[in-house]
């Protein structure tokens, strides 16, 4: 992990689908029901987070860590390299 630090205006840019948050650590955030469409979260580490009905259509989840995040009614549709750790929460 690098030494990037998450700030309002990234996630903010998220929120509008516009995101680079690559690397980004986001462990625990609450993202429920965010815009995150076509956002970059390689190598993000979203661990825990709640991603609850989040549109993640298109995001880039290469070397994501989604281990034990809740992706329940999220939008994977057409996302790129969703990990094997997120096979099993999203059945």
């Amino acid at each position: 992990m690098n030494d990037m630090n998450t700030t309002a205006d990234q996630i903010n840019d998220a929120i509008r689908g516009e995101a680079n948050l690559r690397w980004a650590d986001l462990r625990g955030a609450n993202l429920s029901e965010n815009n995150l469409r076509e956002a970059n979260l390689r190598g993000a580490d979203l661990s825990g987070a709640k991603l609850r009905g989040a549109d993640l259509s298109e995001a880039d989840l290469s070397e994501a860590n989604l281990r034990e995040a809740d992706l329940s009614g999220a939008n994977l549709r057409e996302a790129k390299n969703i990990p094997p750790t997120a096979a099993a929460i999203i059945g």
